[in-house]
């Protein structure tokens, strides 16, 4: 995925400045696709000259006048090109994954370090999804599975909830992941220590 579409999204969802598209894209989308601030500004000038999004200057009261950026037909154009795209599974390249193969052949200690400190950073993402499912979607689960009844959504809402629904299975399943690496490097530790007592 370019950085561009997931902009175009964005945009898509709430025409905004840069300032508040960075600040929106680090509590959203930022979550699952990475990109700093001044990548976004650099990528922001790209689109408009490609005529994706076009800009209007909103005159500020208080603050300084400000560039408020929208998607363009050209650029809903391009969102459906590439929406249509098809794109292949993401395979995995994960150093940790290597290093637990290896915490066999060394000591184990700074991985079971490591391992604490993933499952923190886990656990703290996904205290953030769930705080986000409960402030936005609080009534969502109790829609039926065809959207109808209480908490119903909108096609735009059920979709933005379907990606934060795989964002919490995810972390959770990390989780539940690392606490069961981390009890068997535990007991391989173990092991490997009562093997070299006397």
């Amino acid at each position: 995925m370019a950085l561009d579409h997931a902009l175009l999204v964005s945009l898509l969802e709430k025409p905004s400045s840069g300032y508040e598209l960075a600040r929106r894209f680090d509590r959203s989308i930022g979550y699952f696709w990475h990109a700093t601030h001044q990548q976004i500004y650099r990528v922001l000038s790209r689109m408009e000259a490609e005529g994706w999004i076009s800009a209007k200057v909103q005159a500020g009261e208080t603050a300084p006048d400000r560039k408020v950026f929208s998607v363009t037909a050209k650029g809903r154009v391009e969102l459906s090109r590439w929406i249509a795209e098809p794109v292949e599974p993401e395979g995995t390249r994960d150093a940790l994954m290597v290093k637990l193969r290896g915490a066999a052949f060394g000591d184990s200690q700074g991985l079971i370090a490591e391992l604490e400190h993933h499952r923190a950073a886990h656990a703290n993402r996904l205290t953030a999804y769930r705080v986000i499912e409960a402030r936005d979607f609080a009534g969502a689960r109790s829609a039926s599975p065809g959207g109808q009844g209480p908490g119903a959504l909108d096609p735009q809402r059920a979709l933005q909830y379907m990606v934060l629904k795989s964002g919490l299975r995810f972390e959770q399943g990390w989780l539940e992941w690392c606490e069961e690496a981390l009890g068997l490097l535990r007991n391989i530790k173990q092991a490997k220590r009562k093997r070299t007592t006397p």
